[in-house]
């Protein structure tokens, strides 16, 4: 099986990888695609059971450690040998530790708000708990994914045009592989353990409105200073709040670590 990939046709420069977050899909992107492939080249996946990738039967496919060979296949397959990486809340997580393990490949890393990715082992809930909620997912269907708070349809900052297409992809999200991204995935997404020994450089676009990933920005910035944090008024999905901010420093941080690379 292969994570869903596209390539936005009319990009220019480097290769930008693009990784959303949890409940999302390519759809995550929309407001970003038409400026940022003036300067780049946008390689868009989907997670698994996400939009139009498959659901592995294998558990092993939802550990990050697969994902990044996932990433790592990816290219390969563009025939890049360096390029930008960007995550997404729950694709943070991954893109972070792509970058930690593959850094000869990766120009710089881009990523927004994510308490998962900031958070360290033992923070948040414990493995009884997500397991529980794993199952009732499993046996909740959609009713159940669609109850979740990090769902769409409770985004009231989105434009209408990209929370419309964001509803129609979350109804293709199969509640087997949430399951198993909360089972597998979530578990192993803490990043805090390995921020420091980055060596490409990398840029936060920080959505100052969520209140409970402040902290969280502060840690980034104290375990990694020479990270770039660029802070924008809006919140978790400051791509979508904030396109216009978050493409120009996007843009610029590619720009600058394009040329000197």
């Amino acid at each position: 099986m292969k994570l869903h990939v596209e390539v936005e046709p009319g990009g220019r420069g480097a290769h930008l990888l693009l990784v959303h977050g949890f409940l999302s899909s390519r759809a995550q992107w929309r407001p970003n695609l038409a400026a940022l492939k003036q300067h780049v080249r946008p390689v868009i996946v989907e997670l698994w059971g996400h939009g139009r990738s498959p659901v592995p039967e294998n558990p092993a496919a939802y550990r990050v450690t697969s994902y990044i060979d996932a990433f790592e296949a990816v290219r390969r397959e563009l025939g890049v040998d360096r390029w930008l990486v960007c995550g997404q809340s729950f694709g943070a997580g991954l893109t972070i530790r792509y970058a930690h393990s593959h850094p000869a490949h990766v120009i710089g890393q881009i990523f927004t708000n994510s308490v998962s990715a900031l958070s360290a082992p033992g923070e948040r809930e414990g493995d009884a708990k997500r397991l529980v909620q794993a199952d009732a997912l499993e046996r909740g269907g959609r009713t159940a994914i669609e109850a979740l708070r990090f769902h769409p349809r409770f985004s009231t900052r989105f434009a209408s045009e990209v929370k419309r297409e964001m509803l129609e992809d979350a109804a293709l999200i199969q509640p087997a592989a949430i399951a198993n991204a909360i089972r597998y995935t979530a578990p192993q997404l803490s990043v805090v353990d390995c921020l420091s020994e980055l060596t490409v450089p990398g840029l936060l676009v920080n959505g100052l409105w969520e209140r409970p990933f402040q902290p969280l920005r502060a840690r980034a910035a104290k375990l990694l200073p020479s990270l770039a944090i660029v802070d924008l008024e809006g919140g978790h999905s400051i791509n979508v709040e904030a396109p216009a901010l978050f493409n120009d420093a996007v843009a610029r941080f590619a720009a600058k670590y394009t040329q000197a690379a």
